[in-house]
């Protein structure tokens, strides 16, 4: 079993970043302007004016609040996993264009499993690689298939309202529109965690802001694999 006390089980599209296929197109097609393709709409072109590559990338993809997130768990020493039906090397990628490498101590898709949700199986396999037993875990994602195979894992399961109503995710065990609009204390409560296990020293629950550091651009064409 793993050593801390909970495993944070994240969805890509929707949680992490926009869950808007178009857009993130789009966003991708505005760093292969310098490269002589056709440019992006105008209204992407605005929001990314005078922003590096790997910036721009993050501004628009970037759900609100996701990195500040994850960011409070790593600080609590919560290992997060992340859970797509998107190839290793597409999530690997994308991950490194939003400046987010290091933060996931897991990753599964597609290729690691047979069946996607309303299956169980991405969730249930990426808490056995944290060494977490269902029970200890808790998922988060945007849509009732994931609370469905939340719960079919004996597992809770956030819902983040990025693509559908509050009132329509009411299955979830706690439903926000982003993620920082959560404190730890919610997910001890969660997951009915004994105050002894939680432990008496707890670090701080603000959240600061972290400074991007990108890594170098990748190559576009891996997007759309």
């Amino acid at each position: 079993m793993g050593c801390g006390w909970l495993g944070a089980l994240f969805e890509w599209e929707g949680v992490i970043i926009e869950d808007n296929h178009q857009l993130e197109k789009q966003a991708w097609l505005a760093l292969t302007e310098e490269e002589g393709k056709s440019p992006p709409p105008a209204f992407i072109l605005r929001r990314i004016e005078g922003m590096k590559n790997e910036q721009a990338i993050s501004e628009v993809l970037l759900r609100d609040g996701s990195q500040e997130f994850v960011n409070t768990l790593t600080r609590y020493e919560i290992p997060v996993a992340l859970v797509s039906t998107r190839r290793g090397k597409v999530l690997e990628a994308a991950i490194r264009a939003i400046g987010m490498e290091g933060f996931f101590s897991v990753i599964v898709a597609a290729e690691d499993v047979h069946r996607g949700k309303p299956d169980s199986e991405m969730f249930v396999y990426a808490a056995q690689l944290l060494q977490f037993t269902p029970e200890r875990c808790i998922v988060f994602g945007n849509s009732n298939q994931t609370v469905e195979a939340a719960h079919d894992a004996r597992m809770k399961c956030v819902a983040i309202a990025s693509k559908h109503p509050v009132y329509e995710l009411g299955a979830a065990d706690f439903v926000v529109n982003h993620l920082d609009e959560l404190l730890v204390f919610d997910l001890k409560n969660l997951a009915d965690i004994e105050s002894a296990e939680f432990g008496s020293e707890e670090p701080e629950l603000e959240m600061e802001e972290e400074e991007y550091r990108p890594s170098a651009s990748i190559a576009v064409d891996d997007i759309f694999w």
